[in-house]
């Protein structure tokens, strides 16, 4: 299990785990006052929470399935990654992809935050790259029948 610092200015409570398997853990909107998000508008919510990730980790800000299916809200840069050396507010940025007005209010769960290892590559520039059976196929290439 990898420690997270973490402060709260928010009036809601830490970050939880809804269930022992969960991978995500909710972000909850700190707001002074509900905020409304008219079809295709798009909005940037504070959750009050700051973080600290060891180096070597990321956190992944995603959306919450319920909020998409039953709002057709969602978060518009899925995932959106927190740096292990980002120390501000980690802010959520939702987008009504509904034909209706959504209302998000203070505590509502606007997302998940999943936290994740991950790698830091060493470039190395080559001529050419190894040959495989898919090549250069693209979106799509790999589900077509000759």
């Amino acid at each position: 299990m990898t420690t997270v610092e973490i402060i709260n200015k928010s009036a809601n409570a830490l970050p939880h785990y809804a269930t022992e398997g969960s991978a995500g853990c909710d972000l909850r909107a700190n707001l002074e006052e509900s905020i409304t998000l008219k079809p295709l508008e798009r909005k940037l919510i504070d959750t009050g929470i700051y973080i600290a990730l060891p180096v070597g980790m990321e956190a992944q800000i995603r959306p919450r399935s319920g909020m998409a299916y039953k709002e057709g809200v969602t978060v518009l840069n899925s995932p959106g990654t927190i740096d292990a050396d980002y120390r501000g507010e980690v802010k959520v940025l939702l987008v009504n992809l509904s034909a209706e007005t959504a209302t998000v209010q203070n505590g509502d769960r606007i997302a998940q935050m999943v936290i994740a290892k991950h790698e830091v590559a060493n470039f190395k520039e080559v001529e050419a790259l190894s040959e495989t059976i898919r090549g250069e196929g693209g979106f799509g290439s790999t589900g077509k029948k000759d």
